[in-house]
């Protein structure tokens, strides 16, 4: 998994509540395994007409925020189905950091083992960062996860709150699978010793 560390990119706002899973990749896209190529129908229904047009004024169909890394929305972001696709599609496209007053507790896990940085904020201040989101390409904001800061466009900044635990796992790009092989040494002691103490026990 690709380590957290400082992002810097353009924030787009998302100021809808309860966007849900479905929204994020719809169900007609949930028959990969594989998390590369979902990027392209992230928020499919809201971003393309149903004969597959753009639709200009969804805000990641806009010129200034194709390239957008940060994600600024409203309560309870991610709610819906359970599904890891969403995030898989969110990552694909390249957003590494979702901003939003509340997260659904699945989504919000679902994020971490991705390296996707989810920061939960008081209302007031999300408001703030889409306003400054609001400013298109100049909507440039610094995510700083070390010194767990948020840098906005004119240089006022703002904490967030943090698991030490996540953070770890986000500044090492650990994933489930990136924890347990940081104990192979133990793992394969343990089965060494297995081996010899019940050779019957199939490894």
């Amino acid at each position: 998994m690709e380590k957290f560390t400082v992002l810097t990119g353009v924030a787009a706002p998302l100021p809808m509540i309860n966007v849900d899973t479905d929204m994020i990749i719809p169900k007609q896209f949930l028959k990969t395994i594989k998390r590369t190529g979902l990027g392209k129908h992230l928020f499919e229904e809201m971003r393309y007409t149903p004969d597959g047009q753009e639709v200009p004024e969804f805000v990641l169909n806009k010129p200034a925020y194709r390239g957008a890394r940060i994600l600024v929305a409203g309560d309870n972001f991610g709610c819906g189905s359970s599904r890891e696709h969403a995030p898989w599609a969110l990552a694909d496209f390249g957003i590494r950091c979702i901003i939003a007053p509340s997260f659904a507790d699945i989504f919000y896990n679902n994020c971490f083992k991705n390296g996707i940085l989810p920061i939960k904020l008081p209302k007031e201040q999300v408001d703030l960062l889409l306003d400054d989101a609001q400013r298109g390409a100049n909507a440039t904001v610094t995510v700083d996860l070390e010194k767990q800061e948020i840098t906005g466009p004119d240089g006022g900044r703002i904490k967030f709150d943090l698991d030490p635990f996540r953070k770890h796992c986000l500044l090492n790009g650990l994933d489930d699978i990136g924890l347990t092989l940081q104990q192979v040494d133990s793992i394969d002691a343990y089965e060494s010793k297995l081996r010899t103490s019940q050779p019957w026990v199939a490894l």
